[in-house]
């Protein structure tokens, strides 16, 4: 049987959230599409979303040139380093979601350790 790259990276992430579980630290947990990224802060226990930011934020669009590429990565993790900061929180998990640490996900680690939070 032959595993398939989303299987991969379904399993490398599973492998990261049971670490990231037993931290009991909020998981700033990072999705990526072709064409857009979304950033999530999720409670220690979680079940609850705190904070969310993405590329389909109107507010956030209109400042961008396209929505899928390292800019817009950069801006997500801005706004989601300022959201959380509002939202008292300051020390988080990084939950790549089992993507490769290059790229759009590194623009947005960097801007939101930038923005304050720190991971």
């Amino acid at each position: 049987m032959a595993i398939d790259k989303k299987s991969k990276r379904l399993r490398r992430a599973r492998r990261a959230r049971v670490r990231i579980s037993l931290q009991g630290v909020h998981r700033l947990c990072v999705h990526r599409t072709p064409q857009h990224i979304y950033a999530q802060i999720i409670a220690p226990e979680g079940n609850r979303v705190v904070v969310s930011v993405s590329t389909l934020n109107k507010e956030l669009r209109d400042g961008l040139k396209g929505t899928g590429n390292a800019a817009a990565a950069a801006a997500v993790g801005k706004e989601i380093a300022a959201r959380a900061k509002q939202a008292g929180i300051e020390k988080v998990a990084f939950d790549r979601s089992g993507f490769k640490y290059h790229g759009r996900i590194k623009a947005l680690a960097d801007a939101a350790r930038e923005g304050g939070l720190n991971f």
